[in-house]
């Protein structure tokens, strides 16, 4: 068996846990979806890059969420929430719901009660609205499964993505 130290490399650089996640995960392009749920006091959401298909059947997804969110709170009692995948034309958008702070359902942020009076938001790729069927607890984050039970991948574009911190489209 090999030593953990026996694996670094002349010239790794020696990172804490959390930075090495960050700086490896820095490198990950990951599409860009928004995650929305009805609040007690209005709507709420947030941009997450940790969107994953989990099961085809039942239909799951999955997502992560810090519980020191401002969307945590609606998220950890909601039924029901809002998946909206982005196209390359969202970028401020997405910026908006990822920022502390922002106005996210101001007078820029095109939205209507959809299924089950989730928030949905306008001109995305594709949107689901889906049951959530649990929370499980991961560190400082709750990771959410949630069951489709409604949706639409009618949107046109090209997705949005996350890499090296910041949004880009799709290059040709």
């Amino acid at each position: 068996m090999t030593a953990p130290s026996d694996l670094a490399t002349p010239g790794t650089r020696r990172l804490t846990s959390p930075d090495l996640l960050r700086s490896v995960f820095r490198r990950h392009a990951a599409g860009v979806a928004v995650i929305t749920a009805r609040g007690e006091a209005g709507p709420v959401g947030f941009t997450a890059t940790s969107l994953s298909s989990v099961s085809a059947e039942p239909p799951l997804v999955s997502f992560g969420v810090g519980t020191g969110a401002s969307s945590w709170p609606a998220i950890s009692r909601t039924d029901h929430i809002g998946v909206h995948i982005l196209g390359e034309h969202q970028e401020e958008l997405a910026a908006t719901f990822a920022r502390s702070g922002a106005d996210r359902f101001g007078a820029a942020t095109s939205w209507r009660p959809g299924p089950e009076d989730v928030p949905l938001l306008d001109d995305v790729l594709a949107w689901l609205v889906c049951r959530v069927v649990g929370r499980v607890p991961a560190g400082d984050h709750r990771i959410v499964i949630a069951e489709v039970v409604h949706g639409d991948p009618a949107g046109t574009g090209r997705p949005l993505l996350y890499h090296q911190g910041r949004f880009n489209g799709l290059r040709d």
